[in-house]
């Protein structure tokens, strides 16, 4: 009987030293690795936070842009609107010129109409 508790004891240690040695070999191999990875993953995160901070900059200019965009537009169409109502007199008054009769020297009938439309 105690050859089979030697023999089991012989056994046990054997096991033991195999899970030692599989540990050790495991560990020495991938340890490297895992910490390779590792320094990706930091890396990769590191990337990933600067983008989305890039991205939510960018949309902020963005939205600054389109508002930018639609004040202009705005003033444009304010612009256009006063210049249109300008250019209606101004088209007012030269047909009234064109339409007063005058008589003599036309030079001078078009300058007595102009100072006249003008206030002098």
């Amino acid at each position: 009987m105690t050859a089979w508790v030697l023999r089991g004891i012989g056994a046990g240690l054997l096991i033991l030293f195999g899970l030692a040695v599989g540990t050790w070999a495991t560990t020495s191999h991938f340890r490297p690795l895992l910490d390779a990875e590792q320094g990706q993953v930091a890396t990769c995160k590191a990337a990933r936070d600067n983008l989305a901070g890039l991205a939510t900059e960018q949309g902020k200019a963005l939205g600054d842009l389109v508002t930018a965009s639609s004040a202009r537009q705005a003033s444009a169409e304010q612009a256009v609107s006063e210049a249109k109502a300008s250019a209606d007199l101004d088209y007012a008054a030269a047909n009234r010129l064109q339409q007063e009769r005058s008589g003599g020297d036309e030079c001078a009938a078009t300058a007595r109409i102009i100072d006249k439309e003008l206030g002098l």
